[in-house]
């Protein structure tokens, strides 16, 4: 199953998979080859779906075919360069700078690890870029990509172990 993230000159940017475009958010630096860290740049290209997380107090578990596991208040992601653990899961409480995924709003209730610059993982290419549940209005990210929760359940429900996202201009 391919998932295309791709602008849309009325809602800003969609996902679709043949099954109707679902709006979404990207980065707050658009579509682009993802150049460093913190560019806030969505990465173009063609992307694995790793595995998924969610937050067990708030939600079922997904029904989707990926590795999923539930989230615990010590997950977090490493997004320091320099680190061994860079653009990987962690354990809090963590001294390198990272993201905590066990987080108050609601956006990452949902999580699905995008395959971007883990094989191998290059120091200071980009961490941390997931498939999450949108700010209100569908408000830029920091490079991911953000969909309405009944949208990326939706994608979870017919996403495999070979599904890719395709990330385009």
């Amino acid at each position: 199953m391919e998932f295309r993230v791709r602008p849309d000159s009325s809602r800003g940017s969609v996902l679709d998979w043949g099954a109707g475009s679902r709006r979404c958010s990207i980065g707050r630096g658009g579509i682009a080859i993802k150049q460093r860290e913190g560019d806030g740049v969505t990465p173009a290209g063609l992307w694995p779906l790793r595995s998924a997380f969610y937050r067990a107090d708030r939600l079922a578990m997904p029904d989707t075919a990926l590795p999923v596991q539930a989230l615990s208040r010590t997950d977090g992601w490493c997004d320091a360069p320099s680190d061994p653990n860079y653009n990987r899961l962690v354990s809090l409480p963590y001294e390198a700078s990272h993201e905590n995924l066990w987080r108050q709003d609601r956006l990452y209730d949902i999580v699905v690890m995008i395959g971007f610059n883990d094989a191998p993982v290059l120091a200071g290419k980009g961490s941390a870029i997931f498939l999450h549940i949108a700010r209100e209005g569908y408000a830029p990210t920091e490079g991911c990509v953000g969909l309405a929760l009944p949208d990326l359940l939706d994608v979870l429900r017919v996403a495999t172990p070979a599904s890719v996202v395709h990330i385009t201009n």
